[in-house]
């Protein structure tokens, strides 16, 4: 009897003291946001949420809200390493045979990240997995000194499992091999799959582990990168991760499209530099392995990374740039059409100036809310007159952008928030104007498998979709 007085009694004090504590938490993620000066319409939106709805406001800004800007991917001492061991260094830009905006390109990406530009390299395009794949094992295959790999998703299926078996032939034959992947991208690959690869030597970690407690703090940073470095003289980037899908469009898809580039050149210097930033930023020991710098073509390029971490958003940059000094035409080829408002500008002051813009997203992505949210950009950038196409063959994974006749862009970023401001990217860029004929022949070609779509037409689909385009599109910034 005299415990149920003292609980009864106690009760107030108890629920007095959790809302004390609930409201201190609350007033100081305020002031969190507040002082953090972000793009006011952002911190508007979280303060809205916050004050509207406490709890779930609390939750959500806890798991997607919350900015790691600044902080320090390798220490400058490591950084310093790193940079001794790559024998290429920075070339007179005056005498590359480049245009204006592509000085300019290799110029703003010097100064957000301090990017080297490489010339000299040979490239290939792949478009789907299976031509993608078959290369990729017949290098590692060939590897003598060490392999580096690099994917958002690494499956345990077929295609997972011949990569898996031959980076574990490889590491018990003495190739030092090295596998990064990411922790929530790779969540349906069972543990067993990575712990048969360390116990055959290959040494593979999860990026950014996000088992509790640290699942809130880490689960909306994830390393979207797909690249992968052989003995210093092949390099692998682009949109493809290891998993059948992207060889036969899976159970959902008639065909995936995507793309991919194999480098040869000094340029695989800045995939290496990428990993090894990576791997030392996981708590790991620094690779310096040597990188070949023997010229194989006739391409200039650059290798942009970007992140949370980042002081500037560099992809999304380099894009905003690039679109507004275009003068000729703009190709975007993207699974996901969610842009920034800088960059949504770009696109329309572009198109109103009579430059060609043409945007290829798909009629069906593997993302539902994706797919409405990048719908919700279409009436407007139909209004400026920007030409909008909805691929029909399959699942367009494809991450391009071509500037006129002599700048494109291949790699893992999606023209969407979540790729500018959230995922770990990289963007090989390529000043070539054969390298971008041949993308826009692909391009092209792409679009024989479209539909353009028209505003007449657009404006008469149901009020159902356009309300779930308007919901959505408010989501965006963290879908």
């Amino acid at each position: 009897m005299f415990d149920s007085v003292a609980s009864i009694t106690l009760a107030p004090w108890v629920y007095y003291s959790l809302m004390a504590v609930y409201s201190l938490t609350v007033i100081l993620i305020l002031v969190v946001i507040l002082s953090e000066n972000r793009n006011p319409v952002k911190s508007l939106a979280w303060v809205t949420v916050i004050m509207l709805l406490p709890a779930v406001g609390v939750v959500l800004y806890l798991f997607f809200g919350r900015s790691i800007k600044n902080k320090r991917m390798i220490s400058r001492r490591n950084r310093r390493r790193l940079k001794r061991v790559e024998r290429y260094r920075s070339v007179d830009m005056s005498k590359q045979n480049i245009g204006d905006l592509s000085r300019q390109e290799v110029a703003l990406s010097g100064s957000l990240a301090r990017t080297l530009y490489y010339p000299g390299n040979d490239i290939k395009i792949f478009t789907n997995g299976t031509s993608k794949f078959a290369s990729l094992l017949a290098d590692i295959a060939e590897a003598k000194s060490y392999i580096n790999v690099q994917y958002y998703i690494f499956d345990n299926d077929g295609i997972g499992r011949r990569v898996a078996d031959a980076l574990m032939e490889k590491a018990r034959a003495g190739v030092t091999v090295r596998v990064i992947y990411d922790h929530v991208g790779s969540l349906r690959t069972p543990n067993r799959f990575f712990r048969e690869m360390s116990e055959a030597g290959v040494k593979v970690y999860p990026f950014f582990r996000v088992n509790f407690p640290s699942f809130a703090t880490r689960v909306n940073w994830r390393n979207h990168r797909k690249l992968c470095v052989i003995d210093g003289c092949v390099g692998y980037v682009g949109g493809m991760n290891i998993a059948d899908r992207y060889m036969d469009g899976g159970k959902t898809f008639q065909s995936w499209r995507d793309t991919h580039l194999r480098v040869t050149g000094p340029a695989v210097a800045a995939l290496q530099y990428s990993f090894a930033v990576d791997w030392n930023f996981m708590g790991q020991s620094l690779i310096e392995d040597a990188v070949n710098d023997t010229r194989t073509g006739t391409m200039g390029a650059q290798l942009v990374t970007s992140g949370p971490t980042s002081q500037w958003s560099n992809i999304e940059f380099m894009f905003v740039r690039a679109i507004a000094g275009a003068r000729k035409r703009i190709f975007i080829q993207t699974p996901y059409f969610v842009p920034s408002d800088a960059l949504l500008k770009a696109v329309q002051t572009a198109a109103l100036a009579r430059v060609d813009v043409r945007v290829l997203m798909p009629r069906s992505s593997d993302s539902r809310m994706l797919t409405y949210a990048s719908f919700s950009y279409i009436a407007e950038c139909l209004r400026a007159g920007v030409k909008i196409y909805l691929y029909e063959a399959g699942m367009l994974h494809s991450k391009m952008l071509l500037i006129d006749d002599d700048i494109t862009s291949v790699g893992s970023a999606n023209f969407d928030f979540r790729s500018f401001e959230h995922n770990f990217e990289a963007n090989l860029f390529v000043y070539s104007r054969e390298f971008n004929q041949r993308m826009a022949d692909i391009f092209m070609a792409d679009l024989k498998h479209s539909t353009r779509v028209m505003a007449s037409q657009w404006g008469k689909r149901p009020a159902t979709q356009k309300a779930a385009e308007s919901v959505l599109r408010l989501l965006s910034p963290v879908l």
